[in-house]
Parts: C-alpha cells; structure tokens; sequence
C-alpha cells in the first residue's frame, strides 16, 4: 500500500520548519506502511563543499575513526553521525570520486544519496522511530519527501526502503508497481546505471537520472516517463531545485495535492496535510491522471 508526503516550500521563513512538518505528515501515513521508512530533506551545503550520507549495519565499528581514514586518502571531511547514518561534508571537487574511497576504506557502508543539498535517512521501523531516530524534526531546508513502506513484493530492509538516490541530489518515492522494471534494468545496466536492490522503484529512480542525463529538466524526465514505463505508479520526485509529481494513466493509488503562496504538498491522503500552517486556504486538488506537476525553485517567476 505505501504512502508519501512531499512539501515544497516558497516561503523561505518556513524553510527552519521543513523537518517537523514533513516529519508530521510521514508519522500521519504511518497505517499505510509500518515496515520502514525515509525522508530525504533538502538544505544547503557551504560553497564549494557537498555532502554524502552513508549507512551501516555496525556504524560503531564503520563510523569509528572515519575523517581520520578519508584524509589519510585524501579527502578533508567533516562527519557527522546520526544513529546508523552519517553525513559527510567533503570538498565538492571529491564528490564523483568518493564512491571508491569509502569502498576501500569502509566496504561495508553503503551511500544513501549525495550531492549539494540533500541528506537522505531511511531505516526499518514505524515513521516514528524513525524520524525520531535521525532527529529529522529539527532539519532545515527548502524542501523533502517521505516514504512508509508496506513490504509486498521484498523483504523489510533498509536498503529496500524508499527514497532511492541514483543520481547526484536527485531521489524518488513511489507507491505502486511497475511491469516492466526488469527488462528497463537491463537496458539501463547497459547505459552504465549500477543497481544495489532489485526493487522496482529504484528502476525507476535511475530511469529519471538517465533521462536527466541526456539534458532534460525533472518534469521533461516524468513526461517521458508516461511513455516508457508501465504499470501503476505516483512518483514525488526531489532534484537540487525541484519537485515532481506523476501518476500512471490510470492513477488507481491515491493522491491529494495542495499549494499555496507558501508551498506546495503532497500525501497519499488528505490527512497528512491537514496540519499545515494555513491548510484551509490552499487550493486542494487529486493530480490527473498522466499529468505532470513540477516546480522548480531556481525557475520561479
């Protein structure tokens, strides 16, 4: 079943707010997938640094003498430990080559997602636990998404939980299924695309970063995704500056949307924005079917 929340903000004085409403929207869809849970959360990195967030099942073994071991390869980083996630502040010239580094130095951590802005934690558990976990109600930022998982078609893992990050501060939440995830793998394994789970979302995922790629903006890669990938899905899609929304052209998984002069939100269902400051002004909407909804903070009027 699954549900997602997303929340783009206009208002930058809600931007020090960003965590505990998305936190509370998450928590309010917590019936519709008890097994695990994420939130990617959109702030900003210093000039000229970026951030990567890792996980491990033995973070105190993994995390232990971290920054000293990336400087001895290279690499001036900060850490920052929260729970079984850490987020490195490194140099954003290191960024496409971090991936080896923590390979040689840390093989068991795996990247959550990395880039300019984003932080993505997600874990097994009730959104509760954890939100709770990572202190995300204290986050900052312009924007995010959330995912709680009902496990239908894999196992309860913290890799099998959304979002999924297959592209540098790009990441996705679905709630559906897609019939043709294993032949697009292959297609993009061929494109050079590398997989860590055999979930369908992260095919999904990877897809829009392939599309990305090749020059088009978030909402021309969810528009082609109405051509090329089949089933039944709602993707709430982040970028560095943007947020995306799609259903399937039969768009049978629920949706409600909502804006505002100060944000734009999104939730399975209508209770997970009822707590938003000035809810009962907003214009409240289903998206249509085969529609893309995509705003872009560095493209506002």
């Amino acid at each position: 079943m699954c549900g997602i929340v997303g929340l783009f903000l206009k208002d930058k004085s809600l931007e020090p707010q960003l965590g505990q409403l998305l936190s509370d929207m998450l928590v309010t869809m917590t019936d519709r997938g008890p097994d695990s849970a994420g939130i990617a959360i959109y702030g900003s990195a210093a000039d000229g640094r970026a951030k990567v967030t890792i996980q491990s099942a033995d973070p105190a073994a993994d995390f232990s003498g971290l920054a000293a071991a990336l400087k001895e390869s290279g690499v001036d980083a900060a850490v920052t430990i929260k729970s079984t996630h850490a987020v490195l502040d490194i140099p954003a010239e290191k960024l496409d080559g971090i991936r080896p580094v923590l390979s040689a130095i840390r093989p068991n951590v795996r990247v959550m997602g990395s880039g300019d802005s984003v932080e993505i934690y997600k874990e097994t558990g009730l959104p509760k636990d954890v939100v709770a976990r990572f202190d995300v109600r204290s986050m900052a930022g312009s924007h995010g998404i959330g995912h709680t998982r009902m496990a239908t078609e894999s196992a309860v893992t913290t890799l099998g939980a959304h979002p999924f990050s297959t592209g540098a501060d790009q990441c996705l939440v679905h709630n559906g299924s897609l019939s043709n995830h294993n032949n697009l793998r292959r297609e993009l394994v061929r494109e050079g695309m590398t997989f860590e789970t055999q979930n369908d979302s992260e095919v999904a995922a990877a897809y829009l970063t392939a599309e990305m790629a090749k020059g088009k903006d978030l909402g021309e890669a969810l528009t082609s995704a109405l051509d090329d990938l089949d089933g039944f899905f709602t993707f709430v899609v982040g970028t560095k500056s943007g947020f995306g929304v799609v259903r399937d052209p039969i768009a049978c998984k629920p949706a409600v949307m909502a804006e505002t002069d100060q944000y734009v939100a999104f939730g399975s269902e209508y209770r997970a924005l009822v707590n938003l400051p000035g809810i009962e002004n907003a214009r409240v909407w289903e998206p249509e079917p085969a529609t893309v909804y995509f705003w872009d903070h560095e493209k506002a009027a």
